[in-house]
């Protein structure tokens, strides 16, 4: 991994259509068949033919889980070929970040699809008893990507506060309905009960499993705490987090969506004191003329480096909604202006704004090709 300016993915990629397909027994287009051959060369995935027999085979469960161990394989082909230095499998194992969690979780049961964004659904579930973690989650994931990638691994997951804000609270508020009477001060406190039994009974299980088989780091996704900044929401996230990671031998880095007000998460987030980098959305707030003094997109790197955290920072360069490919200039720009502000070009690791799950194989592709570039020549720059 180079020294400055190392770049990574943080959060899930696109499933090609024949791994949807197939999965679900469903019959695989001449179109998707052709788009499986193309990646599978272009990326030089060793033994990619066996996929291909794959599709035309029969359906059955071995078939299906063929297909979507490949799938996998691709993905960390495509971020290899990009140039990314850390890397995963692009969540292809899973369904969707919140289901593919609760769902193997005791005391969880599905109610029904809801939007998220994007014309993006998931399945929301009601907290109907008390929580119990049951077994290794992403254990298998880590395990499958370790043995197909020497990049070094991170094992991505939904973190606490995003499980509690999407979930219906029905146990923990039956639970306190003899106690307390207002109906805000009885959902107030519902949730916070929630938000801590989540942290306890099952993201720190979980990370328990993945530290002691060998996890190195794991990224926490927080995309609901910018949809509810609050000083209080945030001293109870930190609150909560910091028992569900404290006394780890683990890097831990924070992933926060998109937010109108970054600067309403600090300084409480920074309490946070085992989370070692935040990933933060920069790029789609940016302008993408070169040559600008001042990056508009940038000003939240300015707020970190004044509150004086010393934290390491996933510096959004490209931007996830939009299938236009950056140039390689403009990444350079983008991490240099962050590096002048932060003092400390160590600091800095280059990513997406999120994840490029909403975009083509081939965009996201080329987005992260042209952002390893960037980071290359910002290198070159600081030589």
């Amino acid at each position: 991994m180079p020294e400055l300016f190392p770049c990574q993915e943080i959060g899930s990629m696109a499933k090609p259509n024949w791994r949807v397909l197939g999965y679900r027994g469903a019959p695989i287009t001449d179109e998707d068949f052709s788009e499986a051959k193309y990646w599978g060369r272009k990326l030089h995935v060793e033994g990619y033919e066996k996929l291909l027999e794959l599709l035309k085979s029969e359906d059955s469960p071995q078939v299906r889980e063929g297909i979507r161990q490949w799938s996998a394989v691709y993905a960390i082909r495509l971020q290899e070929a990009a140039g990314l230095d850390i890397v995963f499998d692009g969540e292809q194992w899973r369904t969707e970040m919140y289901e593919a969690l609760v769902r193997e979780v005791q005391g969880f049961q599905f109610v029904g699809h809801v939007r998220s964004w994007d014309n993006k659904y998931y399945r929301k579930a009601s907290v109907v008893d008390e929580i119990k973690w049951q077994k290794p989650i992403y254990l298998n994931e880590y395990q499958f990507t370790k043995e197909h990638t020497d990049k070094i691994v991170k094992v991505p997951f939904t973190g606490p506060y995003t499980v509690t804000d999407w979930s219906f609270n029905e146990y923990y508020q039956k639970k306190l309905m003899e106690s307390i009477a207002d109906p805000r001060e009885l959902r107030k406190k519902a949730y916070s009960d929630l938000l801590f039994e989540v942290s306890r009974k099952l993201i720190r299980p979980e990370i328990e499993s993945l530290v002691s088989n060998g996890v190195k780091w794991i990224q926490i996704d927080e995309p609901a705490l910018s949809t509810q900044p609050g000083k209080e929401q945030v001293s109870d996230f930190v609150s909560a987090i910091n028992e569900a990671i404290s006394g780890f031998d683990c890097k831990f880095s924070l992933h926060v969506c998109y937010s109108s007000n970054y600067e309403s998460l600090f300084p409480e987030l920074l309490e946070a004191k085992k989370i070692s980098q935040y990933a933060l959305e920069f790029a789609n707030r940016d302008s993408n003329k070169l040559g600008e003094q001042k990056r508009q997109g940038y000003e939240v790197v300015a707020h970190l480096n004044e509150l004086g955290a010393g934290k390491e920072v996933g510096l959004g360069v490209v931007d996830v909604h939009d299938d236009a490919v950056e140039p390689a200039a403009l990444v350079r720009e983008r991490i240099l202006h962050a590096a002048k502000i932060i003092g400390d070009p160590k600091l800095i690791y280059v990513n997406p704004d999120c994840g490029l799950r909403t975009r083509s194989w081939k965009v996201t592709y080329n987005k992260l090709l042209s952002m390893s570039k960037g980071a290359e020549m910002a290198r070159q720059s600081l030589a």
